[in-house]
């Protein structure tokens, strides 16, 4: 069961329990809100947030997509996220920051409802696999076309076609859904970005349909200081079953192996080299315990 003590909702911190909503809060019948997903690791100084400034910037970017301003500076949820991560006395966790036209409001313009700002956190652990490589269908939905949405921003009313996906995937037996976009190339999973490994170099989907991942940001850096050379470009389904390696990467997921696309096994089953290499030094990097990226950690003191 998920929960968090302690939640910071409208610059006030107040007991979890103490929240209710209107049964006419625009975001629950429309999805006007936007969120991110962040995690903070224990270090050898503390709780220490990762990329932390990066997930902030995309929050606002998503605020503005959807014309949303709130009495709050990035500077503001900074702080209140390391409070809340005192308050609530926790080594490791999972953030959720939110933004969503509130009541005061029907209808699909949204101006005029009011604007809640709320941060949550809890323990959690792996979102996805437990530590093992998970089985993977592609969806018969596919992602959502760029001209129909924002696709760099992280819109609470996208997360539906996502859970349609989910629900098809797990009720066939499978881990995850992999979802393509309007052209038929590979897109994402319903929460996370997709790699391939091929003789020795790692690719990513280049789709506009995708959300340019902070964790994909972050494989793609630590690759390429790794000498391990990255391409991003467009993926056709047949390239996954003639992959060496397959993985998904998140802020939920972190590093994820895939061991099997519909009924093709990968890497018989197993994670590969060159997953495992960077799956490692991730955790490492997220730990403190790589010098070179400290500057994406953000201390907890």
């Amino acid at each position: 069961m998920i929960e968090s003590k302690k939640i910071w909702f409208n610059g006030k911190i107040i007991d979890s329990t103490e929240l209710g909503l209107p049964l006419l809060t625009h975001a629950l019948h429309y999805g006007s809100g936007v969120f991110e997903g962040i995690r903070a690791y224990k270090t050898d100084q503390g709780p220490a947030i990762f990329r932390l400034a990066d997930h902030l910037e995309r929050f606002f970017y998503s605020l503005e997509c959807l014309e949303m301003e709130i009495p709050f500076s990035k500077e503001d949820l900074k702080e209140a996220i390391r409070n809340l991560i005192k308050l609530n006395k926790v080594e490791e966790c999972y953030i959720r920051p939110i933004a969503f036209f509130g009541e005061g409001k029907m209808g699909l313009y949204p101006k005029g409802a009011k604007i809640n700002v709320g941060i949550a956190l809890w323990p959690w652990g792996a979102y996805l696999g437990e530590g093992k490589p998970v089985k993977v269908k592609i969806s018969e939905f596919i992602r959502l076309h760029p001209k129909s949405i924002y696709p760099k921003a992280k819109i609470c009313g996208y997360y539906v076609n996502s859970i349609f996906a989910s629900l098809e995937a797990k009720n066939s037996g499978y881990d995850e859904a992999l979802f393509l976009d309007w052209k038929g190339d590979v897109a994402e999973g319903p929460g996370e970005n997709l790699f391939l490994v091929k003789n020795g170099i790692l690719y990513t989907p280049n789709s506009p349909s995708i959300l340019a991942g902070i964790t994909r940001d972050t494989i793609i850096k630590l690759a390429k200081d790794l000498k391990i050379k990255v391409k991003e470009k467009r993926i056709k389904p047949y390239e996954l079953e003639e992959a060496d390696e397959l993985f998904f990467t998140g802020t939920a997921t972190e590093i994820c192996p895939i061991s099997q696309i519909n009924k093709t096994k990968i890497n018989n089953g197993k994670i590969g080299k060159i997953t495992k290499i960077l799956k490692e030094l991730y955790q490492s990097v997220v730990r403190g315990k790589q010098e070179k990226y400290l500057n994406w950690l953000t201390f907890v003191k």
